[in-house]
């Protein structure tokens, strides 16, 4: 029964979160999007400034509320990969500077690994296999979870992730970043069969298409010819419509693709993670769609869908409780496959990662908190 705090900073949140097990103690989650508004999309420089700026305050504020010390905290961790570089340093170099005070085992973890289990928190009696289907602004992928910490990347995207393209959907009817929330909101005024859209296939050598594997940069495109065309007319454009037939067409997608993946694979649960998992259309589709072939699919609740602190410290504590431990020399990395999270982890056969120059080259000194 692993207490653990962690920190997750690979994006514009800046997130501080205590969880026993699978049991949430307190969760802080400082948004950058205000900050980010006024250049429609995350500039990494300012992201790393944020982070900076309030990662004090949102430890002592985890604390507070969970009402623990840090002599009730078993362990400590942050998010190390995948995410900007600059951004992960951030939240890195705090759990590590914070393990090594206190004395305390430190975990880096793979960012989707907590999306992975962000329905443990409200699910506690899941355990694998299970289909993992994973969307996001930066990554849409279908996971075969066979066991903890044993994964199979069965289908992902080949150009534009789902919440990519809401974002740059978005900005093609001048709605505003984040795109996602907004599309889903006036979507659910508009008409989701106004517009006959591209679904995105990916061709195979051999003939056919990949059953698993999604591609949105030809619908982007898509919704791109349809304003040019409608704005020709000199009509007002139906945004609402507009957005409906867009979000229902990558809904479909998403949809088909992760039923066929469990059907396949003889799983019976489907787990949905990242922030698309909070969109209306795709928990309307994935609930019809599964019903009859007798799967169930999970959904995080809202506030586990967006990044946040919670997810990473779910998947620490079943990390800890599996003996793993990060060392203190592990960096930052900006991509990494979810399938090689093991090699963030001391024992394993492949070396974990290393900072050329060693912990001290990153170290940071967080004086309100230690």
């Amino acid at each position: 029964m692993a207490t653990v705090l962690a920190i997750e900073t690979s994006c514009d949140e800046t997130a501080v979160a205590i969880v026993k097990n699978r049991e949430v103690s307190s969760n802080v989650v400082s948004s950058q999007i205000a900050v980010h508004q006024q250049y429609g999309g995350v500039v990494p420089e300012v992201a790393s400034r944020s982070h900076l700026e309030v990662m004090d305050g949102a430890i002592a504020q985890a604390l507070a509320e969970a009402e623990l010390s840090w002599s009730d905290i078993d362990g400590i961790a942050a998010t190390c990969t995948p995410g900007l570089v600059g951004a992960l340093l951030v939240g890195l170099t705090a759990g590590k500077t914070l393990a090594m005070l206190h004395q305390k085992p430190f975990l880096g973890i793979h960012h989707l690994e907590g999306h992975l289990y962000a329905s443990y928190l409200t699910e506690p009696s899941l355990e694998p296999p299970f289909i993992c289907l994973l969307v996001s602004g930066g990554h849409t992928s279908l996971i075969d979870v066979q066991d903890s910490g044993i994964y199979e990347t069965l289908g992902q995207t080949r150009d534009d992730a789902a919440g990519e393209a809401f974002d740059k959907v978005a900005r093609l009817l001048k709605l505003g970043y984040p795109g996602g929330p907004i599309i889903d909101r006036l979507a659910k005024s508009g008409n989701p069969k106004a517009f006959k859209l591209p679904e995105g296939k990916i061709g195979l050598p051999e003939g056919g298409y990949h059953p698993y594997d999604t591609s949105f940069s030809g619908l982007k495109t898509a919704v791109l010819r349809l304003v040019e065309k409608l704005k020709a007319t000199g009509e007002e454009l139906p945004v609402n419509d507009i957005a409906a037939s867009f979000q229902d067409t990558v809904a479909r997608a998403l949809s088909k693709r992760a039923i066929a993946c469990a059907r396949d694979r003889h799983r019976d649960t489907i787990v949905i993670g990242g922030g698309v998992a909070a969109n209306s259309a795709l928990r309307q589709h994935l609930l019809a769609d599964a019903a009859p072939h007798n799967l169930r699919v999970l959904f995080p609740p809202l506030k586990y869908c967006t990044d946040n602190a919670a997810m990473i410290a779910c998947a620490a504590a079943d990390r800890l409780n599996r003996g793993d431990r990060s060392p203190l020399t592990l960096g930052a990395q900006s991509r990494m496959a979810l399938t090689d999270a093991h090699q963030l982890y001391l024992g394993n056969s492949n070396k974990a990662p290393l900072l050329k120059g060693g912990w001290g080259d990153q170290s940071v000194i967080f004086q309100d908190v230690l």
